[in-house]
């Protein structure tokens, strides 16, 4: 990421707004659409920002990179098939964020925008970013992340059971990945790889 300028920081919280924003209406919308009634409930099934924004995430991700949204709550229970249903409504999110970030690179990839600095240029290349963290991030398989929901989900009920003891240690987790810096080196090949299949460009 750029430096923190004002600009930046502009982009940044227009990107995290966008991004955060679909990425939880997606979850909310597929889960109400598998019969789950709860985030509807819960107001999580709108476009509307302010239902979705987590403070502690959001502050994360201007100043370090990665973050996370307001979980959106469910009930397995309402599902016909709870461990299918649930794997899919955890990938909702970020496959949202890549869809995002695809569309968004189309007039990248078809030489319509360049990275040439231009304000609509840079606020673009900054929402693609930010997608492809939060797709990224959130298929890390640690506790609460899209990702452990969706291992949990592919795994045996043994193994399911003893993997989800790990849930009450995964913040523990995740902060011990950041303060090695491992966050950032599984993070930064995935993302590139997404940006530059969706741009057509190794520019990030």
């Amino acid at each position: 990421m750029r430096g923190l300028d004002t600009a930046t920081l502009l982009y940044l919280g227009v990107a995290l707004v966008v991004a955060a924003t679909i990425h939880e209406f997606a979850h909310a919308y597929v889960a109400d659409r598998l019969g789950d009634p709860t985030p509807r409930a819960q107001g999580r099934l709108t476009l509307n920002p302010l239902a979705h924004l987590d403070p502690l995430g959001s502050i994360l991700i201007l100043l370090a990179g990665f973050g996370w949204a307001k979980p959106v709550q469910i009930n397995p229970m309402h599902f016909r098939d709870w461990r299918r249903d649930t794997i899919i409504v955890a990938a909702a999110g970020p496959l949202a964020n890549i869809t995002l970030l695809f569309a968004l690179g189309v007039p990248f990839k078809l030489g319509l925008l360049d990275f040439g600095g231009s304000t609509v240029d840079r606020l673009l290349v900054t929402v693609i970013q930010i997608n492809a963290m939060l797709a990224v991030f959130n298929l890390i398989p640690v506790p609460p992340l899209d990702g452990s929901k969706i291992l949990m989900g592919l795994l045996p009920p043994a193994q399911a059971v003893s993997y989800a003891r790990l849930q009450p240690y995964g913040v523990f987790i995740l902060l011990l990945l950041v303060m090695t810096n491992v966050l950032s080196v599984v993070l930064l090949g995935p993302m590139r790889w997404l940006i530059t299949q969706a741009t057509g460009t190794g520019y990030f």
